[in-house]
């Protein structure tokens, strides 16, 4: 079983650098690339990083030792971005996963008396509340959050990934860098497209 478990591991870093890799090399590019483009280009990448090739552990494997395991969401998100990149996440789905991630990872790292990593261990009252979370995205016209809650629960029950705790599955720190990143950038383009509105229609 933990065999099972560190193969599935791989599997899944390496599919997420080869997707990485090519959303790097499509934004470089001046033209979008077939979605069967990206899907030849993603296994042979992934293949590359899963297999030893002469090495002692796999590149997924170095990457795995620094980076730990992605939580369900980040992989869902980065997959599916590949394909669907004309829906972007809403800004107000962001701004939860930050504001979410600055207060969990202080008191997770012992800053206070409250540990709210343990509730991630079969709580009940973490899981209603989880759970009550994807029902405002269904009541917000999200349904790709009800999905992405949903299955990450789904691999949590199924003992999916190593650790138990649910909120591994559910949040990590480059979901949380990513959601503080994305909203900085949007803020900073906004400020610079209004400063430049400002600029063309400044009188004289």
């Amino acid at each position: 079983m933990h065999n099972i478990m560190q193969t599935v591991a791989l599997l899944e870093v390496s599919l997420s650098c080869a997707v990485l890799i090519i959303l790097l090399l499509q934004k470089l590019s001046l033209k979008p690339w077939p979605s069967s483009v990206k899907v030849v280009l993603v296994l042979i990448l992934a293949n590359l990083f899963f297999w030893p090739l002469g090495l002692n552990l796999p590149l997924a494997g170095y990457v795995r030792g620094v980076t730990g395991d992605f939580s369900i969401v980040t992989l869902l998100l980065l997959w599916g971005s590949l394909f669907d990149s004309t829906k972007p996440i809403p800004n107000g789905v962001k701004i939860a996963i930050g504001l979410i991630a600055i207060i969990f990872y202080p008191l997770a790292l012992g800053l206070g008396m409250t540990d709210p990593y343990a509730l991630g261990y079969a709580s009940n009252v973490f899981l209603v509340a989880v759970i009550l979370v994807a029902i405002v995205c269904a009541v917000a016209n999200w349904s790709r959050g009800v999905w992405l809650i949903a299955i990450a629960i789904i691999a949590w029950s199924a003992h999916w990934h190593e650790s138990s705790n649910l909120w591994d599955y559910l949040l990590d720190p480059f979901l949380a860098l990513w959601a503080i990143g994305s909203l900085l950038g949007a803020l900073y383009a906004r400020r610079k497209a209004k400063a430049r509105s400002g600029y063309l229609f400044r009188p004289g």
